[in-house]
């Protein structure tokens, strides 16, 4: 028996437990090697537009506005599959990326990696 439970945009957008902002933490991985390429926050609409235009679309925090990403570089994140965790707190987005996510050109945005030296305290 499969793990993921299907349903309708309705449903899924009921079980969405947004911030006191109105935004959900929003996580895009690549769905060919399922490679982590971002975390970006999202509201209603913004889910809405992603849904609409098949191109990842954010909630800017620091803009305060709608930003598709790639609208400016052209490295867009083609939407695949939309998954909401078990909390309601997280979206996880499988997305066909189509050239570098990070504004740093890196493919993903996580490339600060801790060394091994750093993790004692």
């Amino acid at each position: 028996m499969s793990e993921i439970e299907k349903m309708d945009l309705k449903e899924w957008l009921n079980r969405i437990t947004f911030d006191e902002k109105g935004l959900v933490a929003t996580v895009v991985q690549d769905v060919n090697d399922n490679t982590v390429l971002m975390l970006g926050y999202m509201n209603k609409q913004s889910i809405k537009m992603t849904l609409e235009k098949k191109k990842v679309t954010f909630w800017s925090r620091s803009r305060q506005t709608y930003w598709t990403k790639g609208e400016t570089s052209g490295n867009f994140l083609h939407l695949v599959d939309l998954y909401l965790d078990c909390d309601g707190d997280a979206i996880l987005i499988k997305a066909q990326p189509s050239g570098p996510t990070c504004h740093t050109n890196k493919r993903s945005c996580f490339s600060w990696q801790l060394a091994k030296t750093g993790m004692t305290t």
